[in-house]
C-alpha cells in the first residue's frame, strides 16, 4: 500500500510533463491516490498530458477547467469536482504567474495593474482555491502549495518574489483559520527548475547556474522529482502535526545563501 492509498487529491498547474505538478500527480497515483486535475488556460493541453500519468491513456484522471481569478468558476468548482469524487483529502496549489513587466529587473518600473495580476494569481489564489474546496474537505486534509524562498530578494524574480512572500504569509493565516477543521497548510519551497514558467523569466539560467554551483547537495534544474516527493509526503498522513511549515527542497541554498 502506498502512503496516499485511498486518498482523493486535487492537483492544479499540470501544463507539461516537466512541471512539478505533473510529477506530484504521477507520484500520488503511484502511492495509491485518486487524482483530479484542473486546467488553465486550455483544458485540452492538460488532458493530453494527463494521458502520460501512470493511469494511462485509457484511464486518465478527470480534468476540470479552472481559472482561479474567476469567482464564478471558483463557485462552480465544488459541483464539478463532485462529478468525479465524493470529497477531497488533499489540494495542491501549483499556480503562479506574473506579467513580463513584473520580472527580469523591472521592479522599480512595474505598474500596479501588473503587480495586482501577479498577487491575485500567485498569492490570493491559495486562499480562494482552498476555500472553494472546503465543502469537500469535510474530514480535514492537507493543502500543499509550491513556493520559492521569499526571505531574500533574488535576482530577476522581482514582484514574483513579493507575491511568494505573500503566499508564505497567506499559508500561515490559512493554517490559523483552518487548523480547527483538521486542515493542514504547508508549502514546498523548491529551487529553480526548468519549467515553462521559470524559463520565461529573463536571467533565469544565470540564477540556476549559480544555484547549482552553491547548493551543498548540488542541484539539478531538470529534476522536479525531489520537490514532488516532498509535496506527496505532506499530502500523506506522515505529517499529522505539521502545519504552517515551509519545507525547502533546494539543495540547501536557503541555508547557506550566496546566489547573487
Amino acid at each position: 500500500m502506498g502512503i496516499l492509498e485511498g486518498k482523493r487529491i486535487l492537483v492544479t498547474g499540470v501544463l507539461t510533463n516537466a512541471s512539478i505538478a505533473f510529477h506530484v500527480a504521477k507520484i500520488a497515483q503511484q502511492e495509491g491516490a485518486q487524482v483530479v486535475l484542473t486546467a488553465y488556460p486550455r483544458a485540452a493541453l492538460t488532458e493530453r498530458i494527463a494521458k502520460r500519468l501512470p493511469s494511462g491513456r485509457d484511464n486518465p484522471p478527470p480534468v476540470v477547467e479552472l481559472d482561479v481569478t474567476d469567482p464564478e468558476q471558483l463557485r462552480a468548482l465544488e459541483g464539478k469536482l463532485r462529478e468525479h469524487v465524493d470529497g477531497l483529502d488533499g489540494v495542491v496549489h501549483a499556480i503562479g504567474a506574473a506579467p513580463a513587466t513584473a520580472l527580469g529587473g523591472n521592479f522599480l518600473k512595474t505598474p500596479w495593474e501588473d503587480v495586482a495580476t501577479a498577487v491575485h494569481t500567485s498569492t490570493y489564489s491559495l486562499m480562494s482555491l482552498t476555500t472553494a474546496c472546503l465543502p469537500l474537505l469535510e474530514t480535514g486534509g492537507s493543502v500543499v502549495g509550491l513556493d520559492f524562498d521569499a526571505t531574500q530578494a533574488w535576482p530577476v524574480y522581482d514582484w514574483m518574489g513579493v507575491a511568494k512572500a505573500g503566499l508564505e504569509s497567506c499559508a500561515r493565516y490559512l493554517c490559523r483559520y483552518l487548523g480547527p477543521n483538521g486542515i493542514r497548510v504547508n508549502l514546498v519551497a523548491a529551487g529553480p527548475l526548468e519549467t515553462v514558467a521559470a524559463t520565461g523569466i529573463p536571467g533565469f539560467h544565470d540564477v540556476a547556474a549559480s544555484w547549482t554551483k552553491q547548493a551543498p547537495l548540488g542541484w539539478d534544474i531538470g529534476d522536479p522529482v525531489p520537490a514532488a516527493r516532498a509535496c506527496v509526503a505532506l499530502l500523506s498522513d506522515w505529517f499529522p502535526g505539521t502545519t504552517g511549515e515551509i519545507v525547502h527542497v533546494d539543495g540547501g541554498v536557503h541555508a547557506v545563501g550566496g546566489v547573487h
